[in-house]
């Protein structure tokens, strides 16, 4: 007897089922990491605008620690408004990137205190525009007449 071995005439290839499958599953993979960089990347653009806002009312306060109580108290001294950029060395034309604006506030020390009348609350302010939205973020500090700024001069 004679076996004759019959293999079936299969292609090695796929079918269109397993493509179009292959094709989502990868469609879907490069969107979720597209997005998932971009939601990074703008992470990280907002945390960079907030750290700058940051240091800008860090600046200001340094500046208002080492003023004498006279320099404090005196009208127009301390500007009441400023405006920062984000990129302040920025140079042959490039953007500075957000600008920032700010307010100084003097107002009066807590009331009803013996002290009251020696001592100041500072706010300092500042707002940017990040695409559509206005950020804005706060910084408030107490400065007494016998304070440091008497020790340094």
């Amino acid at each position: 007897m004679i076996v004759v071995n019959q293999k079936k005439n299969r292609s090695a290839g796929m079918s269109l089922v397993e493509v179009l499958m292959s094709m989502a599953i990868f469609g879907v993979s490069f969107y979720s990491l597209y997005a998932g960089m971009s939601v990074g990347f703008s992470f990280i653009g907002h945390a960079r605008e907030n750290l700058r806002a940051t240091q800008i009312m860090v600046e200001k306060m340094e500046t208002i620690r080492l003023y004498s109580w006279d320099q404090i108290n005196t009208a127009g001294f301390i500007p009441a408004t400023f405006s920062e950029s984000y990129y302040p060395s920025a140079t042959n034309g490039a953007s500075g990137g957000a600008v920032y604006s700010g307010e100084v506030r003097i107002l009066p020390g807590p009331t009803g205190h013996s002290y009251s009348s020696d001592m100041r609350r500072i706010s300092i302010s500042v707002n940017w525009r990040t695409g559509n939205r206005t950020q804005s973020r706060s910084m408030n500090t107490y400065v007494a007449k016998n304070g440091l700024q008497n020790y340094i001069y």
